[in-house]
C-alpha cells in the first residue's frame, strides 16, 4: 500500500521538475521534463512537460494516496491553473495543486525559516523578504527591458555591449570580445571589426534573448581575466547585493537562480559583499523538493524541511 504522499511541481523557463515525497520528507519518486513556464511557452506546451514529469514521478503509486499538491511556477494564469486541475484530475490525483509563484518555492528550496530573503539571479532578478514563510517586500524583478539588475540577462547584455564598443573603436581584441564574437558569428568572416559588430547588433535585435547566453562567456573571460569582463561582474555583484540589501532585515539570505548557485566569479564577489549584511547565507536546492515541503507544510507546520530539500 502507497505511504501518504505530497506532489510538489517547480515549474521553469527552462526545465519542468515534479518531486512526489512522503509526509516525512521521504522521496517516492522524482521526474523531469522540459520548459513549464505557460508565460514563456504557452499554456498547452506547459502543461504539457508537467504531465510528461508527474508521470515519471509517480510511476506505480496510487494517486489516491495524495494527500496535497504545491506547484511553484513563474508565469501563472487562471488557464494554467485550470489545465493543472484538469491534468491532476485525469491522472487520478483527487486534490488539485494550490498554485503559488516561483519567488517562495526558490526560498523555501533554501532554508526552512520562516522569516529571512531571498537574493534570485537566473535570466532575471529578484529579491524579496520573507516573514511567517510570507513575501514581506520585494525589489527589481521588474523585467529584462526596465529591471533586473545583475541578472544574467544584464550581464550578457553587458558583455555584448562591451564587445560591441570594443569592436566599434577598433581595439585590439580581449578574450569577451572573442567569445562574443564567436557567440554570434560562429565562423563567419567580415573584413572589419565595425561590420562584425553591426553584424552583432542585428542579431541581438532580431532575438534578444541571445543576450542572456552571453552571460557564461562573462563569467569564463572574468576567470581568466579580461579587464572588460572582470568589470560586469564587480558591478552586477555589486546592483545584486544592493537589491537585497532594500529588503532584508535579518534571518538568512537564501541565493537562487543559475547565476547565484552555480560556482563563478558572480557568486564569490556577492558571497564576499554579503559578509557584511547577512547572519547566515544559504543556497537554494532541489525546487520541486520545496514545493513538496510546502504542501506538507500545510498539512503539518512541523513537516521536517531538509529530507525535502536535499535530493
Amino acid at each position: 500500500m502507497t505511504k501518504p504522499f505530497v506532489v510538489g511541481v517547480d515549474a521553469g523557463a527552462t526545465s519542468t521538475r515534479v518531486a512526489v515525497h512522503a509526509l516525512d520528507g521521504t522521496r517516492l519518486g522524482y521526474g523531469t521534463a522540459g520548459p513549464g513556464n505557460p508565460s514563456a511557452h504557452g499554456v498547452d506546451k506547459a502543461a504539457g512537460a508537467v504531465r510528461e514529469a508527474l508521470t515519471i514521478a509517480l510511476g506505480d503509486l496510487d494517486p489516491g494516496a495524495v494527500r496535497g499538491s504545491v506547484a511553484g511556477v513563474a508565469g501563472q494564469s487562471p488557464a494554467f491553473a485550470q489545465a493543472l486541475a484538469d491534468l491532476w484530475r485525469a491522472t487520478g490525483l483527487p486534490i488539485a495543486p494550490t498554485m503559488v509563484k516561483d519567488v517562495p518555492i526558490a526560498y523555501a528550496a533554501g532554508t526552512g525559516s520562516p522569516d529571512g530573503s531571498l537574493l534570485l539571479s537566473g535570466t532575471g532578478a529578484v529579491a524579496a523578504r520573507f516573514a511567517g514563510h510570507e513575501v514581506e517586500a520585494i525589489a527589481d524583478g521588474l523585467g529584462w527591458l526596465l529591471g533586473d539588475a545583475g541578472s544574467g540577462f544584464w550581464i550578457g547584455r553587458a558583455g555584448a555591449k562591451a564587445a560591441v564598443e570594443a569592436l566599434d573603436r577598433d581595439e585590439p581584441e580581449g578574450e569577451l570580445v572573442a567569445l562574443v564574437c564567436a557567440h554570434f558569428l560562429g565562423e563567419e568572416s567580415w573584413p572589419t571589426a565595425r561590420l562584425r559588430a553591426d553584424r552583432i547588433v542585428r542579431l541581438a535585435q532580431a532575438d534578444h534573448m541571445r543576450l542572456a547566453a552571453v552571460s557564461r562567456l562573462v563569467g569564463k573571460a572574468a576567470e581568466n581575466g579580461d579587464r572588460a569582463a572582470t568589470a560586469i561582474v564587480e558591478e552586477a555583484a555589486r546592483e545584486l547585493v544592493a537589491t537585497v540589501g532594500r529588503v532584508h532585515r535579518g534571518g538568512p539570505i537564501v541565493l537562487a537562480g543559475s547565476v547565484l548557485t552555480n560556482e563563478g566569479p558572480v557568486r564569490r564577489a556577492v558571497l564576499e559583499r554579503l559578509g557584511e549584511l547577512a547572519e547566515r547565507v544559504e543556497t537554494a536546492r532541489d525546487g520541486a523538493g520545496a514545493a513538496a515541503w510546502t504542501a506538507a507544510r500545510l498539512l503539518d507546520p512541523t513537516a521536517p524541511h531538509a529530507p525535502f530539500t536535499r535530493g
